[in-house]
């Protein structure tokens, strides 16, 4: 049997005009303002006039993921789709994709099959360009600091403890390290310097935590560039560079709306990495979304460890969002990757791996449902090669800790293949929601923040600390820092630093070797095991299968 690629079904898509899926949004078209027919972004001015309230929050994430996938924004946008089949007024929320990963390793953020959000190819590409605002605003942060120095550096910024970094939103590791300022006098201070990718700048975790121009400016103006001499920090208002840098930024706060192949109307605004930031779209889009449906589902990057874990404990704590229920993905394969199984072995029946890989599932299951007290549902992507066994081994599991568990096939029927998902979703959000709680307080110290997601998401012993960063720990708390959240960057590959550890390992620790302070956007960044802020492209990226005929079709793009 042939499939058709995911662009290939995209481009059969007759998607409807944008003002259509804006009214199905119950937004006034003087709101929008058009990109195209099929794009367009959202006057935050909506928010401060509309009188509509907030409608039920569900976030949909999932088990640690393997090479075998799962299936997460897939199943976002199915479930979109499925509650909207069954008669809810319902929209979506989701982040926007990185060029780095479109032309690196083969993957976007617009869903896959028939649960997918158009146009497509705009989305995996430049889009509206609000990634392009946010680089161009890091990087005029970076030249105006250097800028700084170059004329006098009246601040007394030690060149040595520069911590802002440049950035580009594509996977290229050549830039990791660097010497700039080579060239004599005229061209600047030698230093080193480097390069992040896009969505791991500040800039954008800011961009996607600010509530409005105004608080975005704020956000801007409190960023740590680099410390003085005698280690005074130096921040973004102190080099009057806040105003410039909101100027570039000031469109691109504005959500973007789309719709899914079915009509449903889609958020798309943001895109903070999982592993190494906070791993979730706009907060104003969330916002946005929620003012303009009953349901509103959105999905949080990677697994539950790192993106559940950031939207809970920094995104909510923040915005003061509560979700009303919880989607876990899982597959059958992935949990038998996870149990030990090769993945050429994931066609044949193996309870014996399933058996091995099933604590996976379910310590994610048991972190949303006790540690964070939230009610949630187990959606498991089913296969052609999965088994009625496997299938009834991971019911029977889930049923042990009070929790249903809802067949999905999203992908391959789109919203039909969502609609028990769906009415098990709208069953959540109208039972008794339980008592929200985050993983940690605010007044505990940052040790005890990272112990207490270490021991009680992770499922770790504890934290070690290289000498280096507990100094950084200790600097940061006399700063004033020590209320803020922890955003751990670690390997999205298992619940531990190392990603040969699958599964649910027990009994290890997390090496701390790293701790920065993103003051703008407001936590504490700990960067734990080998976890890299600028990706590299793989032996065979997917930009060599990406191309375009002379009438502008794109192919090659999944």
């Amino acid at each position: 049997m042939t499939y058709l690629t995911d662009i290939e079904i995209a481009q059969q898509c007759n998607p409807e005009p944008i003002f259509k899926i804006a009214e199905r949004a119950h937004v006034d078209e003087k709101y929008i303002e058009q990109y195209g027919k099929n794009k367009a972004k959202v006057d935050p001015m909506f928010l401060r006039e509309t009188d509509r309230k907030d409608g039920k929050l569900i976030l949909v994430t999932a088990i640690t993921p393997t090479p075998a996938g799962e299936g997460k924004t897939t199943t976002t946008i199915g479930l979109a789709d499925g509650l909207r089949r069954i008669g809810k007024d319902v929209t979506v929320a989701l982040r926007e994709p990185s060029l780095g990963p479109v032309f690196g390793v083969k993957g976007g953020a617009a869903g896959g099959g028939y649960a997918q959000v158009v146009p497509m190819e705009d989305i995996n590409l430049h889009f509206t360009g609000d990634f392009h605002a946010i680089g161009a605003a890091n990087n005029l942060l970076a030249a105006m600091l250097d800028n700084h120095i170059q004329q006098g550096n009246a601040l007394g910024i030690d060149v040595k403890k520069i911590t802002w970094r440049r950035c580009v939103d594509m996977n290229d590791r050549q830039l990791r390290n660097v010497i700039d300022g080579l060239g004599g006098k005229a061209n600047g201070v030698p230093r080193e310097d480097g390069f992040d990718i896009t969505v791991a700048s500040e800039i954008m975790a800011v961009f996607c935590l600010a509530s409005s121009v105004s608080d975005l400016k704020a956000r801007l103006a409190k960023i740590i560039v680099g410390y003085t001499y005698d280690d005074k920090p130096v921040t973004a208002g102190d080099l009057k560079a806040q105003g410039a840098m909101t100027a570039l930024l000031k469109d691109a706060l504005k959500p973007n709306l789309v719709q899914t192949l079915e009509g449903t109307p889609a958020f798309v605004h943001g895109g903070p990495f999982a592993n190494i930031a906070h791993g979730c779209n706009s907060v104003m889009a969330t916002r946005m979304a929620l003012k303009t449906s009953d349901y509103t589902v959105t999905e949080a990057g990677f697994g539950a460890d790192l993106g559940a874990e950031k939207f809970l404990d920094i995104k909510c704590r923040m915005a003061g969002l509560t979700p009303d229920a919880v989607v876990i993905v899982a597959t059958v394969r992935a949990l038998k990757m996870h149990g030990g199984l090769d993945k050429k072995s994931l066609a044949l029946e193996d309870l014996a791996a399933l058996e091995k890989g099933i604590p996976n599932l379910l310590r994610h299951v048991s972190n949303i449902k006790n540690v964070y007290k939230l009610p949630c549902v187990v959606a498991v992507n089913r296969f052609p090669t999965d088994t009625d066994s496997e299938i009834e081994f991971i019911i029977s599991k889930c049923r042990e800790l009070g929790v249903n568990t809802v067949l999905s096939t999203v992908w391959a029927d789109g919203g039909k293949g969502g609609e028990e998902l769906a009415k098990e979703v709208v069953r959540l959000c109208s039972a008794e929601n339980g008592d929200f709680t985050f993983a940690y307080s605010d007044d505990m110290s940052l040790k005890e923040k990272i112990n207490a997601v270490v021991t009680k998401i992770y499922g770790g012993a504890g934290a070690e600390y290289t000498a280096a960063s507990s100094k950084q720990i200790a600097q940061l708390e006399k700063l004033g820092f020590g209320s803020f959240p922890v955003c751990i960057a670690k390997t999205q590959y298992s619940f531990s630093d190392d990603p040969s550890k699958l599964g649910a390992p027990e009994n290890f620790t997390v090496t701390v070797r790293n701790v920065k302070v993103s003051a703008g956007a407001g936590f504490v960044v700990v960067l734990t095991g080998d976890i890299m802020t600028m990706p590299g492209l793989p032996k065979v990226p997917a930009a060599e299968n990406i191309d375009v005929d002379e009438n502008g079709k794109i192919t090659g793009l999944f």
